[in-house]
Parts: C-alpha cells; structure tokens; sequence
C-alpha cells in the first residue's frame, strides 16, 4: 500500500511542480509539460512492478503513435482562444476534436496492420 501512496505523491507533486512553475514562467512550463514526464513514469513503475521490458517497448510504441494525434488539442485550443470562445468551451471542444484525431489514427493504423 505504500508503494500505491509514493507512486501518487510523485507523480502529484511534478504535476503540481509544473503548474506553479508554468504560472511564473510559460516558457519553463511548456518546456517542462512538453517533456514525456507521465509516459516516463508509467515506463518507471510498469518496471518496476513488472520488469516486463517487451511491455515497455509496446507501451513506447503506442505512445509514440498516439502523441500525434495529441497535438490536435494544442493546435486547436489556442486558436479558439484568440477567436474569443469561452476558455471551458474551448478546451472541451479541442478535448472532444482530440478523441476523434485518437479514434480517427487507431482506425488509420489497424488499416495499415499496426497493433496498439
């Protein structure tokens, strides 16, 4: 049980780090956001839990697939910001645009034989 609790406490405080440090300096918390830091964790405990090194390189090649359509929410929300649409609005239409671009390239990949 106490490993759950240091698995939540790190993983918490960097993204809580990140947002304070994001309100002092956008440049520093996009650099910081920008960094794989939940994909290096989950690859971190999934080793330490499992050693299973052939599901790391599965989870490794997912994630490199799927942060494609990921920047779908980084393209849209800043537009629909400047076009002055409500900041909740924004964000969950460009959440919802995100999770068709995900649905729209596990479609594009099984197509093309690649297994996630």
């Amino acid at each position: 049980m106490s490993y759950y609790l240091v698995k939540i406490a790190t993983t918490t405080l960097l993204i809580v780090a990140i947002s304070e440090i994001s309100r002092r300096s956008t440049l520093v918390g996009a650099i910081l956001a920008s960094v794989p830091l939940v994909s290096v964790l989950a690859i971190l405990w999934i080793y330490i839990d499992t050693k299973d090194v052939e599901r790391i390189s599965t989870l490794a090649s997912s994630v490199f697939w799927l942060v494609l359509p990921s920047l779908a929410l980084f393209f849209v929300l800043p537009r629909m910001l400047k076009h002055g649409l409500n900041f909740y609005l924004s964000l969950g239409l460009s959440g919802a645009i995100t999770v068709v671009c995900y649905f729209l390239m596990v479609s594009v990949l099984s197509h093309y034989g690649v297994k996630l």
